[in-house]
């Protein structure tokens, strides 16, 4: 990936990673790794279905900023942009879509 694309690419990724980093803080996700309802939330079905619900979000977002964090990790390393499978390139137009893509397209649609 030439340099530049790749510094586009790692601006991309901060961005997602400090987004992602205030969307958990703004829903009371704590460093424990859950979420934090105050005293007063109370324990009906239907606070406890959003509830449910937000720790599926809350999952999903934590999974995404690990997989970006990990991206971030990988160009501090050099090894940004090579698949996890089967170690070749992943594609330039891939990275640029899905900047964490951990897998090339070909290993990718084995996963599927």
């Amino acid at each position: 990936m030439p340099e530049a694309t790749q510094s586009i690419v790692r601006a991309q990724l901060e961005e997602e990673r400090d987004h992602l980093q205030t969307k958990l803080s703004e829903m009371g996700y704590g460093e424990n790794g859950a979420l934090a309802f105050d005293d007063g939330f109370a324990d009906s079905s239907q606070v406890t279905a959003e509830r449910s619900e937000l720790d599926a979000v809350a999952a999903s977002l934590t999974e995404t900023l690990r997989e970006t964090v990990d991206a971030l990790a990988k160009m501090d390393a050099g090894t940004y942009g090579q698949c996890e499978s089967c170690a070749s390139d992943i594609g330039v137009a891939r990275l640029e879509a899905m900047p964490s893509a951990r897998f090339c397209m070909a290993c990718a649609s084995k996963t599927r």
